[in-house]
């Protein structure tokens, strides 16, 4: 009767280890030449796994992006969360979660904006997709959980705030006019509309 339940064991972390490789060698190729400049084979010969392998993880190279940047995104949304629950400001609370989400994504701004892309455009029913959409309903969360502090702002509004903070830090990532902008300089724009938003609604 043990025999089942360590051999599952064995193939789950054998999964697991392939998954990993697949991720470091992913991520290590995307930030050297970027998302564009790299083929499905370069990813699958420096994982050391053939390429139908590799497919069985990700089907598109879009796909293996998300797979990449979901965990950053991820890192930097606890960061955020985190960071908030220390400031008692509502604004710079939000602002707190909304920094780290753009400095993961700026780190290489032509992986970042392809991956908001992957976000918008790509397929909900692939997992590593669905992963990424429940990372943009968890921002929203969280700023809505930030926002309910105001005695003034019911949970439906304040839902319905945060998912707007989201849209336009998304768009500012996102447009092509601020590819050369600095981290400082998306958020100052992120800042102003934010700010304005928050004002309009009698909480700055």
């Amino acid at each position: 009767m043990s025999v089942a339940p360590q051999s599952v064991g064995r193939r789950e972390r054998n999964k697991q280890h392939k998954l990993d490789r697949i991720t470091a060698a992913a991520a290590e190729l995307f930030a050297e030449h970027g998302v564009d400049e790299v083929t499905t084979q370069q990813i699958a010969d420096k994982a050391d796994i053939g390429t139908g392998t590799l497919f069985l993880y990700a089907k598109t190279k879009g796909e293996l992006l998300l797979l990449v940047q979901n965990s950053t995104y991820a890192d930097a949304l606890v960061a955020g969360r985190t960071a908030a629950e220390a400031i008692p400001d509502v604004f710079e609370a939000v602002m707190a979660i909304v920094r780290p989400v753009v400095e993961c994504n700026r780190k290489q701004i032509d992986n970042g904006r392809t991956y908001l892309r992957e976000i918008v455009f790509g397929d909900p029913e692939e997992p590593h997709h669905r992963d990424a959409l429940t990372l943009t309903v968890q921002t929203e969360e969280a700023i809505a959980d930030v926002l309910r502090r105001d005695p003034r702002i019911e949970a439906k509004e304040a839902a319905t705030l945060a998912h707007l903070v989201s849209a336009i830090m998304f768009l500012s990532m996102a447009t092509t006019i601020n590819i050369s902008r600095s981290v400082d300089e998306i958020l100052s724009e992120i800042s102003e509309h934010v700010s304005v938003l928050l004002l309009t609604r009698g909480t700055r």
